[in-house]
C-alpha cells in the first residue's frame, strides 16, 4: 500500500502533467488566435481602417465576462488577461500599419 506521501507525490506529478499539457494548448491556441489578429491587422492597414475597435472590444469583454462566470472563473481575472491580450493585438497593428506604410 502507497503512503500518504508517495500518493501525494503521484498525485502532483499527476496533475503538473495535465497543466503542462493545457499550458501547451494555450500557447497554441493563442498562437491561432495572433495569427487571426494579424490577419485583421493587415485588412486594416490595407484599408486605412483604426486599429482599435472600442464596440468590439466592449462586446467581447462582455461575452468573455460571462462565459468566465458561467464557467466559476473569476471575471475579473478575464477582464485583466483580455486587457494584455488587446494591449499585445494594438501593438502589432500598429507595428503592421508602420511596415505597410500606411500610418
Amino acid at each position: 500500500m502507497m503512503d500518504d506521501h508517495q500518493e501525494c507525490s503521484g498525485n502532483l506529478a499527476k496533475l503538473r502533467r495535465s497543466i503542462d499539457n493545457l499550458d501547451a494548448a494555450l500557447v497554441h491556441l493563442f498562437a491561432e488566435r495572433f495569427r487571426c489578429t494579424d490577419a485583421i491587422g493587415e485588412l486594416k492597414a490595407r484599408h486605412g481602417l483604426e486599429s482599435r475597435d472600442p464596440k468590439r472590444e466592449a462586446a467581447q469583454l462582455k461575452r468573455l465576462s460571462a462565459l468566465a462566470t458561467q464557467s466559476g472563473l473569476d471575471p475579473l481575472f478575464i477582464q485583466k488577461l483580455h486587457a494584455l491580450i488587446i494591449r499585445e493585438v494594438i501593438t502589432n497593428h500598429e507595428a503592421i500599419r508602420f511596415r505597410s506604410g500606411t500610418s
